[in-house]
């Protein structure tokens, strides 16, 4: 796996899974400007828009004591068929193992609910109907964690997983005991699966990939097979 850290500059490390130093992880949705693999190698990440999510990761981590943190875009390198595989079988485990887990809303800003004069706008309110509960990927980035924390676009800290407990649950549909922390095996089948009912992703097989870790299997993933192929697999291993 890869790491980054943050002093001044980024630095990327690679280790394995068994051996990897205390990390924090970063759950967000994609923008159209993220920082990739190759924009590290390549020394233009901090022109990109997507750098500013790397260097609040990066302070939020340095401000709990962690030197290492990890984001999907930049340290899985997604052009690299075997190394994609890998991560998205084992991105369940990595973020259960993470030390500290920060969800970045881009669509949930304190500032504008500070300046509304009318009361039409709440954080609260922008928080239930985010596009971060939309998303495939971030189901299972919400489950595996230990600890979470929200933030919003202007960085300013909105709460944990327990304080913000009953949003949660309005926004994603998903049991307060699992959220909770509760096994998902004492969760039928049928109820996992709707937590992903009205989650969507950019590639159509992603869809099914992304509840690997929900059920705890493993599966090749073979993009251009479609969405029935690949949960028609995905029930076989299940």
């Amino acid at each position: 796996m890869r790491l980054l850290s943050f002093d001044k500059e980024v630095r990327q490390i690679s280790c394995s899974n068994r051996d990897a130093p205390p990390y924090a992880v970063l759950s967000h949705t994609w923008g159209p400007d993220e920082v990739f693999v190759q924009d590290l190698m390549d020394g233009t990440a901090n022109y990109k828009l997507g750098f500013l999510k790397i260097k609040f990761c990066g302070n939020q981590a340095a401000q709990d004591g962690l030197k290492f943190f990890w984001l999907d875009c930049c340290c899985i390198d997604s052009k690299n068929g075997s190394e994609l595989s890998e991560a998205i079988n084992s991105i369940f485990s990595m973020f259960q193992r993470a030390a500290k887990c920060y969800v970045f809303l881009s669509d949930v800003s304190t500032d504008r609910a500070k300046e509304d004069s009318t009361g039409l706008y709440s954080w609260q309110a922008a928080f239930r109907q985010s596009r971060w509960f939309t998303r495939s990927w971030t189901l299972q980035e919400l489950i595996a964690p230990a600890s979470i924390e929200f933030f919003s676009l202007e960085g300013d800290r909105l709460g944990d997983k327990q304080s913000l407990e009953q949003l949660i649950h309005e926004a994603s549909g998903i049991a307060i005991e699992a959220l909770r922390g509760r096994p998902l095996s004492h969760f039928s089948v049928a109820e996992r699966m709707s937590w992903a009912y009205r989650r969507y992703a950019t590639r159509e097989e992603d869809k099914p990939y992304s509840l690997l870790g929900i059920f705890n299997v493993q599966m090749a993933l073979i993009y251009g097979e479609g969405t029935q192929k690949a949960l028609l697999r995905l029930w076989e291993e299940i």
